[in-house]
């Protein structure tokens, strides 16, 4: 079961956002064609590749903007909750991303291109969603925090780990400069401190979940 946190945009605000970003890019993406603006009228096939560089766009800010179409949501278990990257919307980004260089590839063999216009383009359009947010994605694949009334795991790409709560005899969460939580540190019993690093995980969007859970379920253990 999952619950909701965070919803997507709101839809008007959603298709406002896209439209603008749509037509602003078809009309600046005449610059990739080495066709003048007022040679356009003359030179009609041209449009669709104006079109096809502002779909480009708008399936860049979809990844990069992943709350467009993505809710944030936490999986609930029995007593607890898992919180972790979702693997279904980090399949479906990959998925709408091959769009992208397919669009650039089919423009650069079909139009004359003005080459440094043109690179440019592509290089944003292709490289921001892979620096944004996929790469991440892939790179925290398989990192979780899982938060229960008997246990607290986790793993990230350096360690993991799993500790029961009547084992753990204290819990420090460790803020960042914005003062926002960012790791969380146990002391098991009869032995050392264990760090989860939060910030490298991709559980950005859950830091208050995270909060109000160890608040509201582990008081007794906070230092």
């Amino acid at each position: 079961m999952q619950k909701l946190i965070r919803p997507t945009y709101p839809t008007e605000f959603s298709m406002g956002l896209l439209l603008l970003v749509f037509i602003i890019s078809f009309l600046l993406s005449h610059q990739i064609f080495e066709v003048p603006f007022s040679g356009l009228g003359q030179n009609q096939h041209v449009y669709f590749g104006m079109l096809l560089v502002a779909i480009a766009v708008i399936i860049m800010l979809l990844i990069i903007c992943e709350e467009i179409l993505f809710p944030i949501k936490i999986r609930e278990v029995k007593g607890g909750v898992i919180f972790k990257n979702h693997r279904r919307k980090l399949k479906t980004q990959l998925l709408i991303y091959c769009i992208i260089p397919a669009i650039f590839c089919f423009i650069y063999f079909e139009y004359d291109v003005n080459h440094l216009r043109f690179i440019i383009w592509a290089t944003v359009c292709m490289v921001s969603p892979v620096l944004g947010k996929i790469a991440s994605g892939i790179n925290n694949y398989n990192d979780f925090l899982e938060l229960t009334n008997e246990k607290i795991e986790f793993k990230d790409n350096e360690k993991e780990g799993c500790f029961e709560i009547k084992n753990i005899q204290s819990i420090i969460f460790i803020k960042d400069e914005r003062n926002i939580i960012h790791k969380i540190q146990l002391k098991p019993k009869n032995s050392d401190h264990v760090t989860i690093d939060l910030d490298e995980m991709e559980l950005d969007a859950f830091y208050d979940s995270i909060n109000k859970f160890i608040i509201t379920h582990y008081q007794h253990l906070l230092k």
